[in-house]
């Protein structure tokens, strides 16, 4: 079954193999699109701009910078045992941008050699994909990741799981849990669709309780 993050957006068709009416069917807590968020959330975040993190305890925040640019490419959350690396994308309204990219990754793994196979995971459809890389003493080994998307409202979230919870899915509930409390500032400025959202560095200690549009 996938769950979807409104009734509005279940898909009918994955409704009804599973038994579960269209409207009936189960809605995913998160991630969030800012103008959803509950009114009763107090979780404080980190304000990234596009991207509002909750810290986790256990895993530690760090920004992926272009120092040529310096600009914030992505959002990285690392642990002992693995990391999520998280990017936000503008998309269409109502449309499925996870759904129309999930197989050009999986393409762009099986030409370098790789495999991506889909499994339905905490939301919704996902990739779990192997790699054979080259390590720094010249050795080649394998490199699993699991690649979470997610479509919002004119947003997509991609989260990529490295580690542990790439290869162990049952083990990855820290990760997902942080991804499940993300929220998302769209923003009402045109984009190109597929276009990174915007990142920024936060003020020192920022955290924010109420994010605001």
């Amino acid at each position: 079954m996938k769950f979807r993050r409104k009734s509005a957006d279940v898909d009918p068709e994955a409704a009804a193999e599973s038994g579960v009416p269209a409207q009936d069917a189960p809605v995913a807590p998160g991630p969030f699109d800012i103008d959803d968020l509950p009114a009763d959330d107090d979780v404080q975040r980190v304000d990234l701009g596009a991207m509002l993190i909750a810290p986790a305890e256990g895993l530690e925040l760090r920004l992926q910078v272009d120092e040529d640019e310096e600009a914030v490419q992505a959002v990285v959350l690392a642990g002992p045992d693995g990391a999520v690396e998280l990017r936000a994308f503008a998309a269409p309204r109502g449309g499925d941008l996870w759904g129309e990219i999930r197989p050009r990754l999986a393409a762009d793994y099986a030409q370098r050699g790789g495999t991506a196979t889909e499994r339905e995971g905490r939301f919704g459809t996902e990739l779990v994909c192997q790699l054979t890389v080259r390590t720094q003493d010249g050795r080649t080994g394998t490199q699993a990741s699991r690649v979470i998307g997610v479509n919002g409202a004119r947003w997509m979230l991609r989260a990529t799981l490295l580690g542990k919870p790439a290869q162990d899915p049952a083990a990855a509930g820290l990760w997902e849990d942080a991804i499940e409390k993300i929220v998302v500032r769209r923003g009402a400025q045109a984009m190109p669709v597929g276009a990174v959202l915007p990142l920024i560095m936060p003020p020192p200690d920022q955290l924010v309780r109420r994010p605001t549009a």
